[in-house]
């Protein structure tokens, strides 16, 4: 009985429960860098190439171009990286249409933590079946897997984001999004190193095989870490039955929740703030190795190397963002992210494959991109936990579902916009000019808000 009572209980800032809080960042972090942004991209676009052609030689540097010919799905020929990215955006779109209903179940019944589960692992078994990925005729295979991973992904996010408000006060939620967010890196990192190193030493005939490799492990390893989680965060209370007409409510909840959230005028504008960076800082991530691979044609040891240096970097950004934070307040640590995000854009629609420097540039973006990533997602975490209105802390699941509702529709409009960008002028690098407009919108946005209302 005592076990049941302490599984239930809303004990704010007990260590354990923290830490076993945090520790899903360590668990499911790694579909983010091995699926999302390393290993399964790479693998994509070497399934995807036909060949290769010299374009350009400077000082006895050869530039080659991958030749990649159009995919057929649904009758209709697309360009490999655009369909990847239409990909995307379809789970975002179901994750958008579904959480809202979800949320509001879960809110009723006390059962974020089911429902956490239940997308935990779907996320982790479509990593798993990555693994039967083997060759260009399964496209659609991947692609579908590709979907489901990131729905289990992000759907399983909604979930856990809510429970930071109801684990931890007002005056601890920085740090310890924050220290979230590190473990997450840290843990991403280690794995990266592991599959780093069992795709070098393995033969080059064999090397397909040690890649697929890489993505049972990650589904292994967000399921297995994810169960320390699952044994400490509590299961919540039940408030009610779910009734008749549940899916027309939870959306008229959202636009209520929309309604009175917007009322408050700094809230309102972070929320905009918020949407615009999640459109360009979400999709960059998404489809920046693409862009290393594709439109700079790095190499793939040299992408992964970036890719695991960001994470590195990531790691301190996220502290020295939290420190600041404490330091200068939320406001201007959030400007200062929004900014240098956009010189990350600048950088990358100024990149031209046959400029000897390339390589360097794409170098000190990603150093930069390390920097503000994982800082600007904790410290917008934290801040909207502690900007929710205070008479409505029981219903954080809902709050946290409008929150993410945000970020999908955001990615929704930024993958949408960067495949459609591809398929007309064929090159990725207006795509990442869009990208800047939407940093910029968003510094606009995040100067109207009172300090005051977010510092405290």
């Amino acid at each position: 009985m005592e076990n049941g009572q302490k599984t239930n209980s809303m004990d704010k800032n007990n260590p354990k429960t923290i830490f076993a809080w945090t520790f899903y960042d360590w668990a499911n972090s790694v579909y983010s860098l091995v699926i999302t942004s390393t290993i399964f991209p790479i693998y994509y676009s070497l399934l995807t190439t036909d060949s290769y052609r010299e374009v350009y030689s400077f000082q006895d540097k050869i530039i080659h171009e991958p030749v990649r010919s159009q995919i057929l799905l649904f009758g209709k020929h697309y360009e490999p990286d655009s369909l990847f990215s239409y990909s995307l955006t379809l789970s975002f779109i179901i994750v958008v249409l579904a959480t809202p209903v979800l949320s509001s179940v879960a809110d009723t019944l006390g059962a974020k933590k089911k429902f956490l589960k239940f997308f935990c692992y779907l996320g982790a078994l479509s990593c798993i079946g990555l693994f039967f990925f083997t060759d260009k005729s399964l496209i659609k295979y991947g692609l579908l897997l590709n979907i489901t991973s990131s729905i289990g992904f992000w759907g399983s996010l909604v979930f856990y984001n809510s429970f930071l408000p109801d684990i931890a006060t007002k005056d601890r939620q920085d740090k310890i999004s924050a220290r979230g967010y590190m473990m997450g890196y840290l843990g991403s990192v280690i794995l990266l190193i592991i599959c780093i190193i069992l795709i070098q030493t393995a033969s080059l005939e064999n090397r397909p095989f040690y890649i697929r490799l890489c993505f049972l492990l990650t589904g292994l390893w967000w399921a297995g870490f994810a169960q320390f989680t699952f044994a400490r965060l509590p299961n919540g209370k039940k408030n009610g039955t779910v009734k008749r007409g549940i899916v027309k409510n939870s959306f008229r909840t959202l636009k209520n929740i929309q309604t009175e959230l917007f009322k408050d005028r700094s809230l309102k504008y972070f929320l905009l703030s918020f949407f615009c960076f999640s459109i360009g800082m979400q999709t960059i991530f998404l489809m920046a190795t693409l862009f290393g691979s594709n439109e700079l044609n790095l190499d793939a040891s040299i992408l992964i190397i970036c890719i695991l240096a960001i994470q590195i970097i990531a790691i301190f950004g996220a502290f020295l963002c939290s420190t600041l934070a404490k330091k200068i307040g939320n406001k201007k640590v959030l400007i200062g992210c929004i900014t240098i995000w956009i010189i990350i854009c600048s950088f990358g629609f100024v990149l031209d494959k046959t400029d000897p420097n390339a390589d360097y540039y794409f170098y000190t973006a990603c150093g930069l991109v390390g920097l503000v990533m994982g800082g600007i997602q904790s410290l917008s975490r934290s801040t909207y936990s502690k900007m929710l209105p205070p008479k409505d802390v029981e219903a954080t699941a809902t709050y946290f579902s409008f929150y993410d509702v945000m970020e999908k529709c955001a990615i929704i409009v930024g993958t949408s916009a960067y495949g459609y960008l591809i398929e007309l002028t064929g090159n990725m690098r207006y795509s990442i000019l869009a990208m800047s407009i939407a940093f910029i919108l968003s510094l606009l946005f995040i100067l109207l808000v009172n300090a005051k209302k977010i510092n405290t």
